[in-house]
């Protein structure tokens, strides 16, 4: 179960309390949309579509000519179906769901030094702390790092003097590695320019720390220091779209201002951290993607997509046992194109029940990257084998990581050419390591090399450095690595070898030589290769 899918680089639209009740919509104050600020965002959607990139063309009359701002029609209200209308569901809702947190709720580290740490600032960062690590990250998972990171660093003082180099070793493997560089940036800010106070609301700590985002943002201000603002990350959406039968695209940002707008209506102002935890907890551990347990809900009676299961099964139990019935009423809100229904294209699937909500936009298939990988060993000073690895440029995928020598393979390098077949009989099929990104399918290509003799490090090779198994384990690695570390490839050639055989004389290992290996290993183009 992911413990959080963040949202917080979405634009933030609307004020922090986001009227939904029918009759208030479109008055004035923070939060409101004018009608002209929604048209110009469809006008720059349709722009980036079709025409000049950036351009921004006014809405139209039937006739063709441009309409005025004073001229562009007032959007529809969204239907009660969709909203929190009536304020006693409001707060049957709030007591039934707090209720049950009471009862239930998970014993989680970072829960506890909210609860009980009496430093404002102190409790601030620790809940900053767990909400970056949860971002995209199982909850099981991030146990164990926040308790040796809080161990190491329990101040925001003490994590501003740490080095890059140890934020990335303890974030080793829990991926998403810029998140721990962010966080101590952001950390360095509050020392040196804030006098070392955390800013006190979500719109201040969205505003002053870079990389928090509007989830982050009312995480910290709701559950440190009470600030009475919602919260949307995956599993809130989750419960929202079900709660309310919201069918369209979960991950459009109108329909995300939406989310935000009833976040904000729903959120408990006595309690608003632990409702905002509450709401959370639902979606991780009841109202959860597949196989939801509808019967333990404790807002069940508020669910409408529960409401609409109910009453197909009941109408298909009266028509099986041949008793009249009318037809149920299933329709969502009965409003023609609602912007939160599901599209037409998509009907309702009676197999699927609540699960039919959210509904996401179709993802994009991952990058498809190869990778050759050279695990490059030899006798240290004191016997014990010893392998090199190389430092990643400070930004990009796996910023500032070490990782074993590694070329990325173009397409053109997947097809073997221009080399004697006597040579490569002496070579055996490369073992392969898959990885998946977020957005990537990586494939490592492993190889492992035997160094003989005395080999020096080619300073265009820098920064790296020789480590023993022990020592590349507690280094900043990749989870990636790690497996490359664990699956060792064919040997190849020795250096002797290359040298006598194919002509190779240089005694130095760097970039060009370990370039060279790879292809005479790989039978590939020098052409097809980066280093």
């Amino acid at each position: 179960m992911v413990g959080r899918t963040s949202f917080s680089d979405w634009p933030s639209r609307g004020g922090a309390a986001g009227n939904v009740f029918p009759g208030k919509r479109g008055a004035a104050g923070a939060g409101a949309v004018s009608p002209w600020a929604r048209a110009g965002r469809a006008a720059a959607a349709a722009g980036r579509c079709g025409g000049a990139r950036g351009a921004r063309a006014r809405p139209r009359g039937a006739a063709g000519r441009a309409l005025r701002p004073t001229e562009v029609p007032a959007p529809a209200p969204l239907p009660a179906w969709h909203l929190f209308s009536d304020p006693a569901e409001v707060e049957a809702l709030r007591g039934n769901l707090l209720s049950w947190y009471d009862r239930c709720k998970r014993d989680l580290p970072w829960r506890a030094l909210a609860a009980t740490e009496p430093d404002a600032d102190r409790r601030g960062y620790a809940v900053w702390v767990s909400e970056i690590m949860l971002q995209q990250t199982q909850v099981a998972t991030v146990i164990d790092y926040y308790n040796r990171w809080m161990q190491k660093w329990p101040t925001l003082q003490a994590l501003a003097q740490a080095s890059l180099e140890e934020v990335n070793e303890l974030w080793a493997g829990l991926g998403y590695y810029s998140r721990g560089k962010r966080l101590q940036e952001a950390a360095r800010k509050v020392v040196s320019e804030l006098a070392g106070r955390m800013p006190r609301t979500a719109e201040e700590l969205q505003k002053l720390l870079p990389g928090v985002g509007r989830y982050t943002a009312g995480a910290i201000a709701s559950i440190s220091y009470g600030q009475a603002t919602g919260v949307v990350d995956g599993n809130v959406i989750r419960v929202l779209c079900r709660l309310r039968c919201i069918g369209a695209d979960s991950s459009s940002p109108a329909v995300i201002d939406r989310l935000w707008d009833l976040a904000n209506v729903l959120v408990d102002r006595s309690r608003p951290g632990d409702f905002n935890q509450a709401l959370m907890e639902l979606g991780a551990t009841v109202c959860v993607p597949k196989a939801p347990l509808c019967g333990e809900c404790p807002v069940k009676q508020h669910c409408r997509a529960r409401c609409r299961v109910e009453k197909e099964l009941a109408f298909a139990s009266q028509k099986l046992f041949g008793k009249p019935s009318p037809v149920p009423d299933v329709e969502d809100c009965g409003v023609g194109d609602c912007p939160l229904c599901p599209p037409a294209t998509e009907p309702w699937d009676s197999s699927l029940g609540v699960t039919n909500f959210p509904r996401k936009a179709a993802k994009k298939a991952p990058r498809v990257m190869r990778t050759a990988t050279c695990v490059l060993e030899r006798r240290g000073c004191h016997g014990a084998l010893e392998y090199l690895i190389v430092q990643r440029p400070s930004s990009g995928l796996l910023a500032g990581l070490w990782e074993f020598p590694s070329v990325p393979l173009t397409q053109d390098a997947l097809h073997p050419r221009g080399l004697p077949a006597a040579h490569l009989i002496r070579l055996s099929i490369p073992s392969q390591v898959i990885h998946i990104f977020s957005h990537i399918h990586q494939t490592y290509v492993v190889y492992s090399l035997s160094l003989d003799g005395d080999v020096t490090v080619d300073p265009a090779l820098s920064p790296s450095r020789w480590v023993t198994e022990d020592e590349f384990h507690a280094s900043a690695v990749s989870t990636a690595m790690k497996k490359v570390s664990g699956t060792p490839g064919p040997f190849l050639p020795s250096l002797s070898y290359l040298g006598k055989t194919l002509g190779i004389r240089s005694t130095s290992l760097g970039c060009p030589s370990f370039r060279t290996w790879l292809l005479l290993s790989s039978g590939l183009s020098g052409s097809s290769f980066r280093c």
